[in-house]
């Protein structure tokens, strides 16, 4: 009797020691007690029945999801290949469990499938330059779709963007071609500038005759600090007004003589 009591005796020991759980703080227990859902336990040290209870362990730590290249054409009609990662957490353990069968490999199927609708839904000018808004599109309709699952879907990002060698020869040249025009407008805009400067200094040395005296000084200086084997014929500022005025009085008497020829012949 005394031996069959302390088998029983062991038994029992056994059997609730066998039935202490331990969950780290990022782990839940849930809990089927004869099949049916009993709760969702831990972290920490917890009872369950042996045999009749079972425990279905969940990690709800934040996971990685590296999606792999995909094949996908875009808006525009051009073929490229595009991964990303995605980041999601379950936020309900019971739901994780319960509602999918296999709630990691359901979370890759969903984000590479939406992956190729939003790329394929854009053209390849703005998944290049707005890849924000394309991870904000994803990110939204993957959590549309593991909201039932109890999962949550933190970020998700674009690592890369293939695109065929044509077409990256093609984005070359045009990109070639837009920094050529700017250049060029700039060119055109400094030039402009330069010529509203220069005939506003152009007017003001107009008024004073000495301003053009020491100009042309300054451009000597500036000739002879190279060094240079350059001939130089100067000719008085007055010599050339006197010259200019000269010119002006003769056309103004060349009119006058044909008047008087004029007179001459109707006489």
């Amino acid at each position: 009797m005394e031996t069959i009591l302390a088998i029983l005796g062991a038994l029992v020991i056994v059997s609730a020691g066998a039935g202490l759980k331990i969950d780290r703080e990022y782990e839940r227990g849930v809990i089927f007690r004869l099949g049916r859902l009993k709760g969702i336990k831990g972290p920490g040290m917890y009872w369950i029945i042996p045999v009749i209870d079972q425990k279905a362990q969940v990690d709800i730590r934040t996971k990685t999801v590296d999606i792999a290249p995909q094949e996908a054409v875009t808006a525009d009609s051009v073929t490229i290949k595009v991964n990303a990662v995605l980041f999601y957490r379950i936020i309900d353990p019971n739901k994780a469990i319960n509602r999918v069968e296999n709630y990691q490999m359901a979370v890759y199927q969903a984000a590479m499938t939406t992956l190729r609708n939003v790329v394929g839904q854009n053209i390849l000018d703005d998944i290049l330059q707005q890849r924000d808004k394309i991870n904000f599109t994803v990110q939204e309709i993957v959590d549309e779709i593991t909201e039932p699952w109890g999962i949550e879907i933190e970020r998700v990002e674009i690592k890369d963007v293939e695109i065929p060698l044509a077409m990256q020869r093609a984005m070359a040249k045009e990109a070639e071609a837009v920094r050529e025009r700017r250049a060029r407008l700039i060119k055109a805009s400094a030039e402009e500038e330069a010529s509203v400067k220069l005939a506003e200094a152009a007017e003001r040395i107009m008024a004073s005759p000495a301003a053009l005296e020491l100009r042309r000084l300054q451009m000597l200086t500036e000739i002879g600090a190279e060094n240079n084997t350059t001939t130089l014929v100067m000719m008085p500022s007055d010599l050339i007004t006197l010259a200019k005025q000269w010119n002006e009085n003769l056309g103004q008497k060349e009119p006058e003589k044909n008047h008087l020829y004029e007179r001459d012949d109707q006489a």
